[in-house]
């Protein structure tokens, strides 16, 4: 059984090899000549011309992290849909549980306003 596994022990050690020697590579050859433009931040194409005024709402993030996490847990219904015959009812009612709870996490982040826009 283990010699099953030397193979993907041997793709693990080569891409880690392969990736270190091109860090190793990288910290040898490549120059290191920090600037003051360099340094500068850089974003959209646009040189900052001044610092920002305001800070940038919270908001942004945390709805950011719910469509994440609710998009991830939505893409876990397609392999419990392909193997809902094998599973027969087991499988339905492991996945009703996994819906409530998906459902008690919706209805506590709305009552706590994480999707208000305003």
């Amino acid at each position: 059984m283990v010699k099953d596994y030397v193979p993907l022990l041997i793709l693990a050690v080569v891409a880690a090899g392969f990736a270190l020697t091109n860090i190793g590579i990288t910290l040898v050859v490549g120059p290191w000549r920090p600037t003051r433009e360099k340094m500068d931040p850089y974003e959209s194409g646009m040189t900052e011309i001044q610092p920002p005024r305001q800070r940038f709402p919270i908001k942004f993030y945390v709805i950011a992290m719910l469509f994440l996490l609710f998009d991830i847990e939505a893409i876990s219904f397609f392999p419990w849909a392909v193997l809902l015959r094998p599973l027969h009812f087991s499988g339905f009612i492991e996945m009703f549980i996994f819906v409530v709870a998906l459902l008690i996490g919706y209805l506590y982040i709305w009552k706590k306003g994480a999707l208000d826009w305003e």
